[in-house]
């Protein structure tokens, strides 16, 4: 990894050779989840993809970003190569309708030696993977944190002994994430990893789903629909090409530039074809 090229790709090269500190960690996390986009469209431009946070990172500098396990994955890598101590933790993601449970749908890191004097005790729940959720690390602590328009909760897990569960604003798109305390490889995530890019019944595969948090409010794409929460909230159908890949570009940091002309055609069709099935569905 070329940690001047990845500091260089989320606007933060000035931390190249910083110490770790607390503050350095709340920069590296805000700016990571604003530069680099949520995304799976991979799936729909029909390009397989792995955990392996080498690969996530080589997509993430040449301007593609990912879903948890490339995000949380190359995360992980960066924080570590500027000497953070930062480990990776099987979680899982409670939808809406779902149990709680760690399910390994999920990639979790928390660091430690971090104090500061809203957290003495230096121990941080980092996610820059969760979508429209965290815009900053949270202490790990038991606690309410505000974060924009969203509040959450941190308390002990109650389907991980040991672990933690981070509640979600009920405006959230998700109810709340559980994670198991141990220590883990990223090989734990392949098995799941291959279901979601590849299963009928995964999210990522029924919708195309892009989202970037700041630090007041989260755009988000879900098909063709355009959304906002927080400041400037608004939601809109985009109806052409032109108004999907402009959106893409200029509201989420992700100009695709990586992708041809032809796969751009193939992915407008898929996603219009997609749109059109959807408003069917909603009209019967």
């Amino acid at each position: 990894m070329t940690t001047a090229a990845y500091l260089g790709r989320i606007g933060l090269p000035h931390l190249l050779g910083a110490p770790a500190t607390a503050d350095n960690l709340r920069a590296l996390h805000a700016a990571h989840v604003e530069k680099v986009a949520y995304e799976a469209l991979e799936i729909w431009l029909d390009r397989p993809t792995s955990v392996e946070p080498a690969e996530s990172v080589a997509r993430i500098l040449r301007g593609r970003g990912g879903y948890c396990f490339h995000l949380n994955g190359a995360f992980h890598s960066l924080l570590t190569a500027l000497g953070y101590d930062v480990t990776r933790h099987v979680g899982g993601v409670q939808s809406r309708g779902g149990e709680p449970g760690v399910t390994a749908n999920h990639l979790v890191l928390t660091a430690r030696g971090l104090p500061s004097p809203d957290n003495p005790g230096g121990e941080w729940l980092v996610d820059v993977g969760l979508g429209d959720a965290l815009h900053e690390p949270l202490p790990l602590v038991a606690g309410v944190y505000r974060q924009g328009p969203f509040t959450y909760g941190l308390r002990p897990s109650e389907v991980a002994p040991g672990g933690w569960r981070l509640d979600h604003d009920a405006n959230g798109s998700f109810l709340g994430m559980d994670f198991d305390p141990a220590p883990t490889e990223m090989s734990a995530f392949e098995k799941m990893h291959h279901h979601l890019t590849t299963s009928p019944d995964s999210g990522f595969v029924r919708v195309a789903s892009v989202a970037r948090r700041d630090g007041s409010g989260v755009d988000q794409l879900r098909g063709l629909t355009l959304s906002r929460i927080g400041s400037g909230a608004h939601s809109l159908t985009l109806d052409t090409a032109r108004d999907y890949f402009a959106a893409l570009a200029d509201v989420f940091v992700l100009p695709l530039d990586d992708v041809g002309p032809e796969e751009r055609d193939g992915l407008w069709r898929r996603l219009h074809s997609a749109h059109e099935s959807w408003l069917a569905g909603q009209a019967t």
